[in-house]
Formats: C-alpha cells, sequence, structure tokens
C-alpha cells in the first residue's frame, strides 16, 4: 500500500516514527534540532516566548513525521510488518 512519502521508519516497538530513512526526513529532523538550539540559546530567559515558539514546532514536525512514516504511527510489538 503506497500511502505516500516515506521518510521514517516506523519503531520495531512502541508508538511513534524511528530514524528517518531519505534525505527528506534528515533534512526535516536537522532543521527541527536546529531551531530547537538556536531558540532555546536565544530565548533561554524567557521561557514563555521558548515556549510559544517550540509547541507549534514540535507539533509541526509530529504532525509531518506522522503523515511520512512507513507504515503510519501505531502501537507496534516488534513483529514485522
Amino acid at each position: 500500500m503506497d500511502d505516500g512519502p516515506e521518510w521514517f521508519a516506523a519503531k520495531r516497538y512502541g508508538y511513534g516514527a524511528g530514524l528517518p530513512i531519505s534525505w527528506q526526513g534528515w533534512a526535516l529532523t536537522l532543521s527541527f534540532v536546529a531551531v530547537a538550539i538556536v531558540t532555546s540559546i536565544k530565548f533561554h530567559d524567557n521561557k514563555l516566548v521558548l515556549f510559544a515558539i517550540m509547541i507549534p514546532v514540535v507539533l509541526a514536525f509530529m504532525l509531518i513525521a506522522a503523515r511520512t512514516t512507513r507504515g503510519g504511527w501505531r502501537w507496534r510489538w516488534g513483529e514485522d510488518d
């Protein structure tokens, strides 16, 4: 079943995405980490602004990762898909 792009591998155990499996997944992950680091450094003294910026960034990252994970996000018990 081809549901669209596959940027992340599915986790073998648990819920969510594993490591990136394409350059797009790695670019998204590295961009997320860069935004998190820069935001944390710039707004380390103003926690409210830090959270106001990071909450939408984290939610956007999670949404994109969920839509581009091979097999989607669901609970897995270790069986091969």
